[in-house]
């Protein structure tokens, strides 16, 4: 007797063509991903039953995608009550007659509708695990895949442009950019992908098998989705499973090693490490202020490939940040594990510009500069920020969401210039600046703390913490917007906050005078 794979709802499906038809499957979500998912699987003869939490009418963007989605052919249930257990016929104590449960990244685990196909056996995938499975049979682009707690998207668009730089047709998706359903069935094929893996995608994987692989760091955050560290570990750790070429590590974070030690990769992969210290052989890292490849060489034991200068890595900065210089060598590493020539590392790395809201430098006034990190929405964020720079007065605060801020505060303390807290858990970092750094200035204006405020209020409440920021500041000193914290209290997103803190800067300076 034949036992069958209890992630597999039917033999063969590896591929975009297939026998996809008549597969009973449920999306769960009906976000981007999920509408992407079960647009695919139509396409291809499945029967698909979309179910989502949001009430007809109470969301304009869930609407309109079921609108499509019908017309498509597919069974459309939105409600909280849809999503509570799967569909079924029969009533409520028959089983579920599916094949499939395609979930969408935010559903989490412990989701009474996935426990319940957990409960049938019936298999759960990620939009990942479908991207991966719909490639073409023969001739699919290559993918390199990246995760980490922070620096992804900075790295995976680093790669990208390397990537393209070689003069190939490249693109970054999944977690950042394009969707990787849309990417991979794209019309005109890209010659290889730049994927960016959240933890959330990972849990759900089982078959991607990356050219080359890169977790860049891991430090405790999505506990709550995850339930423990040990599991968001065990997720992050995914990305290296059935590695062909390279394990990507950071030789600073000994989690990573570990994880690629653990990792079931192809026979003959290696583990290529990467350093802001001088390179062993096979890592990459920095010698003086080239970037340098020891892994990638011929004559790895005695020399090393020049693949940039700190220079190169400026885009019009004054600095280079210590963490953008290793998120460039990881994703010099994927390059070079694909093949890619130090010439075009450099020339993608040269090109590169970085995301908004990322250790950006808004303005210099009366000798202090000031820098907007809104996208520091965790404490391991805006430690790469704060290390950034000498001399800090710190605009900190929002949704700490149960992360520890004492470790942060206690090793930057004789950084700190001043603290300006904002937010919801503005109070639990006032405390640990009184424990650590107790000659530190503090400013609580008594930022909002329940319920977003308007884009109007925003750009009042930042133009308050902006000031209140500027007079702890001496010339010399930076002003820091790095939150460690989310930003859903009171605003819209990270960007959001980003450009109130970047708008009441021009106002400073335009106050200010020439």
């Amino acid at each position: 007797m034949i036992e069958l794979d209890p992630y597999e709802p039917r033999p063969g499906l590896t591929h975009r063509d297939a026998d996809w038809s008549g597969l009973r499957v449920v999306v769960a979500g009906l976000g981007i991903s999920g509408f992407a998912a079960a647009d695919a699987l139509l396409e291809r003869g499945a029967h698909v039953t979309i179910v989502d939490g949001a009430a007809p009418g109470t969301a304009k963007s869930v609407d309109e995608r079921a609108q499509i989605l019908s017309i498509l052919g597919a069974q459309i249930r939105l409600g909280e009550e849809h999503v509570r257990t799967l569909p079924r016929e029969g009533g409520p104590d028959a089983p579920p007659l599916l094949d499939l449960v395609i979930t969408s990244p935010g559903w989490r685990p412990d989701h009474p509708l996935l426990l319940d196909a957990a409960a049938h056996g019936i298999p759960v995938w990620g939009e990942v695990e479908l991207a991966w499975r719909m490639r073409a049979k023969t001739g699919a682009a290559p993918w390199l895949t990246v995760t980490g707690t922070n620096g992804k998207t900075t790295t995976v668009n680093m790669l990208a442009s390397i990537l393209r730089a070689s003069g190939l047709r490249a693109i970054s998706a999944g977690n950042v950019g394009t969707p990787l359903l849309e990417a991979v069935l794209h019309p005109d094929p890209f010659d290889v992908l730049a994927v960016e893996l959240s933890s959330f995608q990972l849990h759900w994987q089982r078959s991607v098998s990356p050219v080359a692989s890169a977790c860049l760091n891991v430090a405790a955050d999505h506990i709550d989705w995850h339930g423990s560290f040990e599991a968001y570990l065990q997720a992050k750790g995914r990305v290296y499973h059935n590695t062909q070429i390279a394990c990507v590590y950071n030789v600073a974070d000994p989690l990573t090693e570990q994880l690629v030690i653990d990792a079931d990769v192809f026979e003959g992969c290696r583990a290529v490490g990467f350093t802001l210290g001088v390179p062993a052989p096979s890592m990459v890292g920095l010698v003086e202020d080239v970037l340098a490849d020891r892994a990638f060489v011929e004559q790895r034991q005695h020399s090393a490939a020049e693949l940039a200068s700190l220079a190169d890595l400026r885009a019009g900065s004054s600095t280079v940040a210590p963490h953008y210089v290793a998120n460039a060598l990881a994703a010099a590493a994927l390059a070079r594990a694909f093949g890619v020539g130090p010439m075009s590392v450099r020339d993608g790395l040269r090109g590169f510009r970085p995301d908004p809201h990322r250790i950006a430098e808004v303005a210099t006034i009366g000798g202090v500069l000031y820098v907007n990190d809104s996208k520091a929405t965790n404490p391991h964020a805006a430690e790469a920020a704060l290390a950034s720079f000498e001399s800090v007065v710190w605009i900190a605060g929002g949704l700490l969401k149960g992360a520890d801020i004492d470790p942060l505060v206690e090793k930057f303390a004789p950084r700190l210039k001043g603290v300006v807290v904002i937010g919801a858990d503005r109070a639990q970092i006032a405390a640990s600046v009184a424990r650590h750094a107790p000659q530190v200035p503090l400013l609580d204006l008594g930022a909002p703390d329940t319920g977003r405020v308007d884009a109007a209020s925003a750009e009042s409440v930042m133009g308050e913490i902006v000031a209140g920021a500027a007079g702890l500041a001496v010339p010399g000193d930076v002003v820091l917007l790095a939150p460690a914290a989310a930003s859903m209290d009171m605003f819209a997103s990270y960007g959001a906050r980003g450009l109130a803190f970047e708008a009441a800067v021009r106002r400073l300076a335009e106050a200010s005078g020439p």
